[in-house]
């Protein structure tokens, strides 16, 4: 039974984010919603659950629907408020007071300890807040969930208790989900939505496998405008040809003979487009600074501690070569990015005790906050401080990050947080790094941008140490894994038992 139907559905706010979308929404339905960052996801979610109007098309809902979104961020309005009264907020008003017990139930059901409950909302961490939202969105007893990155802020163990409760929702319940996590959206979806500008498509199947099935359409669709724009250029040529003889001859006919034929031509031309291709609005490009080392980095019994020096763990004896990808795996607050930053100090040129870095070491370090970034900073001299390259060059790069001549005067400030990750990335590039530190790379990017900076790293020689919640692109990038375990670091065979156990 349908719940939703698209018709030729599209929204413009001042360009078109997306338009001719038809899509129907069926009972029991689990769907992925997948795009580049501001291609048009919040805006679709918000628009259905809203019911607004497009700006073309349509859409119809069927009789008595109800239809839940389950936003990124809290309100403002309800962040002062304990977490019961957030989920209180959520009952009709007329019932509240008999129904409370509901919501009870719903702080039980996501594990809420009690301490938490009587708090308010802006006082917990991103991962409650998302939970919280959560259940504040089942308590409206919707035929049809939407939801808008709910993994954001989640850690692996919230991720796998999100997964659970996805597989135990009641079957008829629909689910339309946008995500950039693929290994999320591979467990808890059957269907997937690719949301274009033009041409959006669907296909009856997971993240994983429907992402194939678009690269195998759209190098088809290349192969065929490939063709039809070559019978254009004959055509043209064609054209050409009677022209200079209509001209020699004046004859009438064949004046119209050419004018027809460019026509035709310009009519293939206007049908066919670049393939649209699923990327990021900018791409993803990084470099290789080379060394002639066999060992960049040796960790000798390194005492990783907290800044007030409580011990976490001691690393043993750990050796990085050129072309590891090296990935640490640990449960949140085990000491991974407390080692990252102290080999950062180390080939900053601070000495740790136990820690050698190779003097060839030319490292590439992109941290979760991109703290490197100054916020005040234009996008052009953000380049321009950094690199003695020319002005042309700074705005050519830019451009081919995502960022166009008229936008290369804003600040740092005024950018999103994929944007300020596609200059991070340019940055890092332009550095031509033999050693890469990542912490968190994949925050804020889009999955396009995900698998553009996968292939940079496996397509590079150089090593790379980095810490990552990413189950795909841990799996994907990683050639070793170290794993934190009792106080200890470990070689592992492979993380696949490490994400099991922290999702349990």
């Amino acid at each position: 039974m349908s719940l939703i139907t698209l018709e030729a559905f599209g929204v413009t706010i001042g360009a078109p984010l997306f338009s001719n979308l038809s899509l129907t929404i069926h009972k029991g339905d689990r769907i992925g919603l997948v795009a580049h960052n501001g291609g048009g996801k919040s805006t679709l979610l918000r628009h259905l659950a809203e019911r607004s109007e497009p700006t073309s098309g349509r859409c119809r809902y069927g009789r008595n629907l109800r239809v839940t979104l389950m936003r990124q961020e809290p309100e403002a309005t309800l962040l002062p408020l304990s977490l019961r009264d957030v989920l209180l907020q959520a009952l009709p008003a007329e019932s509240r007071e008999w129904e409370a017990w509901r919501a009870d139930v719903a702080l039980d059901d996501i594990a809420v300890p009690p301490e938490l409950r009587g708090r308010p909302l802006q006082e917990l961490s991103g991962g409650w807040q998302r939970m919280v939202l959560l259940a504040q969105a089942w308590l409206t007893e919707p035929d049809v969930l939407l939801m808008d990155e709910p993994t954001n802020h989640l850690d692996l163990k919230r991720v796998g208790q999100l997964q659970r409760w996805i597989a135990a929702l009641p079957q008829d319940v629909a689910l339309l989900v946008a995500s950039h996590d693929r290994a999320f959206l591979d467990a808890v979806t059957q269907r997937t939505l690719f949301l274009r500008r033009e041409n959006s498509v669907a296909f009856s199947a997971s993240y994983t496998a429907a992402r194939a099935s678009l690269a195998e359409q759209d190098a088809a669709m290349a192969r065929r405008h490939e063709t039809e724009l070559r019978q254009a250029t004959q055509l043209r040529r064609q054209a050409a040809k009677l022209h200079n003889i209509g001209v020699n001859s004046g004859s009438d006919l064949l004046k119209v003979k050419t004018r027809q034929l460019k026509e035709r031509a310009e009519r293939i031309e206007a049908v066919v487009r670049p393939v649209h291709q699923a990327a990021s609005a900018g791409q993803i490009r990084l470099a290789d600074g080379g060394t002639h080392a066999r060992t960049l980095l040796t960790l000798d019994d390194v005492r990783v501690a907290t800044l007030d020096g409580k011990r976490l763990f001691t690393t043993g004896r750990m050796r990085v070569h050129p072309g590891d990808r090296v990935v640490l795996l640990g449960p949140n607050g085990a000491g991974k990015s407390r080692l990252l930053s102290l080999v950062t100090d180390a080939v900053q040129g601070q000495p740790q005790a136990g820690l050698g870095v190779s003097p060839t070491v030319i490292a590439g370090i992109c941290d979760q906050s991109l703290s490197h970034l100054r916020l005040g900073e234009t996008l052009h001299s953000a380049i321009a401080s950094r690199f003695s390259i020319g002005d042309q060059r700074i705005r050519s790069l830019l451009a081919g990050a995502g960022f166009p001549v008229e936008r290369q005067a804003d600040t740092v400030a005024r950018l999103s947080g994929g944007e300020r990750a596609r200059l991070a990335m340019l940055i890092l590039r332009l550095e031509e790094p033999n050693f890469y530190l990542l912490d968190e790379p994949t925050n804020h990017l889009d999955i396009a941008g995900q698998e553009m900076l996968e292939e940079e790293l496996q397509r590079r020689e150089g090593a790379c140490l980095l810490v990552s919640h990413d189950r795909r692109f841990v799996e994907n990038v990683g050639t070793r894994f170290w794993l934190i375990e009792r106080g200890h670091l470990v070689e592992a065979d492979d993380p696949g038992g490490f994400f099991k156990a922290a999702m349990q």
